[in-house]
């Protein structure tokens, strides 16, 4: 998928010039006062890095910190945006996601403000992130710190002996869908010492036969985007009896913003309660 670049990402004079994960180049004249962010988990980061003055919007699925992002506008959801809105707050940069958000919205606000847009789908790769908006936002120190340290504790997941449990991870239903292989999620789950159950690329649909054909030693229901709650889980115990059923928090698998600090004690005890059964 390819983005095309605007008018308001190539200046002529540029104070700083940053490529993103899309590969495009996004350029400030100066460090951002009013900025924009239209990821939740990108949100959270842009506070932790002590942004609070210069945040003006933010998306209604943008909930952390609660004690911040309830006071912020609201610039519509991560999928509609809303454009006239956010052209009123007169933004000099926005925080952007090619999964989160709609391309044919995104490029229309390529086209006169500048954005970065994310794409991460691994670890190195969300950390790669995070010194990049780190960059961009003049917060380079305070990022870094946030990486390394997050770095280091994932570091603590290799001691973990690999489970090799098919773990089939769940993020929707009605149709279900799983987390596939080239998702950051798959990344997560890897890093757990699990197999994904399911080798196709991103979120495939699955039917239930594909679910009992791919034959998971575990299912993961997550908390998020969907939000799975114990009747599902039976619902699903009934196709599959006997098969280990857990719900998780969808937030420590898929946000790869600082939650990633608390991510790794979670897998820990996730993995040795499974394993312990």
């Amino acid at each position: 998928m390819e983005y095309h670049a605007g008018r308001g990402e190539r200046l002529l004079n540029p104070m700083f010039s940053l490529t993103d994960q899309l590969g495009r180049e996004v350029s400030l004249d100066h460090w951002p006062v009013r900025i924009i962010s239209t990821v939740p988990s990108q949100t959270e980061l842009l506070y932790y890095l002590g942004l609070d003055n210069e945040i003006v919007g933010v998306t209604k699925f943008c909930t952390h910190p609660a004690n911040k992002t309830n006071h912020t506008i609201k610039i519509g959801g991560t999928k509609q945006l809303d454009i006239p809105l956010i052209r009123s707050l007169n933004p000099d940069l926005i925080i952007a996601n090619k999964e989160e958000n709609e391309r044919q919205q995104l490029e229309e606000l390529m086209a006169d403000y500048p954005t970065y847009v994310s794409d991460p789908f691994d670890l190195p790769s969300a950390l790669q992130m995070i010194n990049g908006v780190g960059a961009l936002v003049n917060r380079n120190q305070q990022a870094y710190a946030l990486s390394s340290e997050i770095e280091h504790r994932f570091e603590q997941l290799s001691a973990l002996q690999p489970s090799n449990l098919r773990v089939a991870y769940f993020i929707w239903r009605k149709p279900y869908m799983v987390a596939g292989t080239g998702t950051f999620i798959n990344d997560m789950l890897s890093r757990c010492g699990f197999v994904n159950a399911f080798d196709a690329e991103r979120y495939p649909q699955i039917s239930t036969d594909a679910l009992k054909a791919a034959k998971p030693d575990v299912i993961l229901l997550s908390s998020e985007p969907y939000p799975f709650k114990q009747k599902h889980a039976d619902e699903l115990s009934a196709l599959m009896p006997g098969i280990l059923i857990i719900m998780v928090d969808g937030e420590l698998f898929s946000w790869y913003g600082n939650r990633l600090l608390h991510s790794v004690d979670y897998f820990i005890k996730l993995v040795n309660s499974i394993v312990g059964r």
